[in-house]
């Protein structure tokens, strides 16, 4: 067999992926652990730091499963998505009510709309895009 005639094996995880992969559960667990130890944080961080994780974890999931996508595509798209999820928390149909009560419906979902939210999302937003243009994760076109 000559050399050159076995093909490489490609990396099947970016470094766009695994920087993804590890920052969904950390922002998750961030995120809950300021909701829990609240009483044990300053009241803004107790406040906000949810919501801003939230952000952070939809953010690198979209990276995740857009990877192609430009890192300023993805912080539009999960403005649009955290903007959409807020107000939706302004309709109460009983059924979308009934996924709320769920522990990940909940989370995913929120309760109730409060305009502060949407720059909680902004921020976390841009800390995702932070931390992968600082990681140098190379995005592709779009």
């Amino acid at each position: 067999m000559k050399t050159g005639s076995v093909p490489r094996v490609r990396n099947l995880l970016s470094r766009g992926s695994l920087i993804a992969l590890g920052l969904i559960p950390l922002a998750a667990a961030a995120g809950l652990a300021s909701r829990r130890w609240g009483a044990w944080l300053p009241e803004f961080v107790a406040l906000y730091a949810g919501d801003a994780m939230w952000a952070l974890a939809c953010f690198a999931f979209f990276r995740l499963i857009l990877p192609s996508f430009r890192s300023s595509s993805v912080l539009l798209l999960t403005l649009a998505f955290s903007l959409l999820i807020e107000l939706s928390q302004l309709w109460h149909p009983l059924w979308l009510d009934r996924i709320r009560q769920t522990l990940i419906g909940g989370l995913l979902l929120g309760f109730g709309f409060r305009g502060s939210d949407l720059l909680c999302y902004l921020a976390g937003a841009l800390a995702g895009w932070g931390v992968f243009a600082l990681a140098g994760s190379r995005p592709g076109k779009f």
